[in-house]
């Protein structure tokens, strides 16, 4: 395999971009009125985000997320929340410690799908 890319359906091309990049950190390798690439020059993870109802997207396929959802493995939490709130960002569920040694905030991007936003514990002894 040369890529992995997750690839979103969104109504809100624009919005859905600045989440990504401000939120996390992602850089727009491309642009345009239909397809936006986001990569993390770090970890070398892409995620595709399409208009709805552009030609390439399967028909079969909507701004829902059908069960899926990202998690997105962070140095710490607060800071993401913070700026998520900051921005008018859907918090779903506030920073917690969970009993499997992670720190986890669920917010919602602005094309509905639900971010798992998580960091590990510092000597968990769970």
């Amino acid at each position: 395999m040369v890529r992995f890319i997750t690839n979103l359906i969104c109504t809100e091309l624009e919005a859905s971009k600045v989440f990504y990049s401000d939120l996390f950190g992602f850089e727009v390798v491309f642009d345009s009125d239909w397809f936006v690439n986001l990569k993390d020059t770090n970890s070398g993870v892409e995620l595709g985000l399409l208009i709805e109802g552009h030609a390439v997207a399967p028909p079969t396929l909507s701004t829902t997320s059908g069960g899926m959802y990202l998690t997105l493995v962070v140095e710490a939490v607060e800071p993401i929340y913070e700026r998520a709130q900051a921005q008018g960002y859907a918090v779903l569920a506030e920073p917690e410690d969970t009993f499997y040694g992670q720190r986890r905030l669920l917010l919602q991007a602005p094309e509905g799908t639900t971010v798992d936003v998580s960091a590990l514990i510092p000597d968990f002894g769970g």
